[in-house]
């Protein structure tokens, strides 16, 4: 049994990718794949990975998992959690971007017991990532961020080359997958396809249901409200709050652009960028499933927003 471990990052779609395989567990099960998402791995299953005494009762639960999983049927293992490589809060408290990303895969690679076959990673833009990583944060009660804040953010020197190295280094030998966000976003089905090794044409059901989008102004202006803070203090209009100016996000661009291009030059051989490989195969597949019935409701389902802008893909 091949074992698939996405491991974020966050806000990434990674919710929306996870409720997509959740709601289509059934059907990938009769394919052979089965599916851990967060309301599995979360509810126990991984607890202790990470380090404690709890480490070695993790391991042993997890074979037991894997075991029943490999008797069901299974050919390949999909376990989607993007607290695998940290947290939001942990990035923002430190000013930095997954500092324990290597330890903490490292770990959950020795807690599986076996070298997984790939591990997948999904990256966006920083400016974006930031952006809506702190409007979450002032959705749960975190206080506006100050210009300090913002400063280091973008000058940290820490950007995704840095954390691929340190999962590619901690994977123990397995293929570190990596697909931007801008791409795949609202792409579940392709980005499912990509790390089941194009073995099977994923189910296009609940394919654009997009899920845990950033919060926008009007929706954080409510937030301070309800707790007594004064909402005045958010810039005025409606949209998604932007909290850098022209040249910060001159920089931010400039560092996603080197991390781009050192993935596509081949990264140094610690990883893959997945490109559109999948034009010519997938779409004849889809093609051929439309062909034949299997993809009427689907059909039926519309594309969304504008994929062209930021504003239109998954925040």
């Amino acid at each position: 049994m091949e074992i698939i471990l996405h491991a974020g990052a966050h806000r990434t779609a990674s919710t929306t990718f996870q409720a997509y395989l959740a709601a289509n567990a059934a059907q990938l099960a009769g394919h052979g794949i089965a599916v851990w998402g967060p309301q599995r791995t979360r509810r126990g299953l991984l607890a202790g990975v990470t380090g404690g005494p709890g480490a070695e009762r993790a391991r042993g639960r997890i074979a037991l998992n894997l075991e029943a999983a490999r008797r069901a049927g299974a050919r390949v293992l999909v376990v989607s959690d993007e607290n695998m490589l940290g947290a939001p809060r942990a990035n923002l408290r430190e000013a930095t971007l997954y500092r324990d990303a290597g330890e903490r895969i490292a770990r959950h690679v020795a807690a599986f017991g076996c070298r997984p076959r790939r591990i997948a990673l999904s990256i966006r833009g920083q400016e974006h990532y930031w952006e809506s990583s702190l409007a979450f944060a002032v959705m749960r009660g975190h206080r506006l961020p100050d210009a300090g804040l913002l400063d280091r953010l973008v000058t940290q020197p820490r950007g995704w080359r840095a954390v691929i190295t340190d999962v590619a280094a901690a994977a123990g030998g397995a293929e570190v997958m990596v697909l931007t966000h801008e791409t795949y976003a609202g792409l579940p089905e392709k980005r499912l396809w990509h790390m089941a090794g194009h073995a099977v044409l994923p189910p296009l059901t609940h394919a654009r249901e997009w899920l845990h989008r950033r919060p926008d102004l009007v929706a954080l202006r409510g937030a301070l409200r309800d707790r007594g803070a004064d909402p005045a203090r958010l810039p005025e209009g409606q949209g998604v709050w932007r909290l850098f100016d022209a040249e910060q996000r001159a920089a931010l661009e400039a560092a996603y652009r080197q991390d781009l291009d050192w993935l596509r030059a081949g990264a140094d051989g610690l990883a893959r960028l997945v490109q559109e490989d999948w034009a010519g195969t997938f779409l004849v597949r889809q093609k051929e499933a439309r062909q034949a019935g299997t993809t009427s409701a689907a059909r039926r389902e519309t594309r969304g927003q504008a994929h062209g802008t930021d504003e239109g893909r998954m925040a």
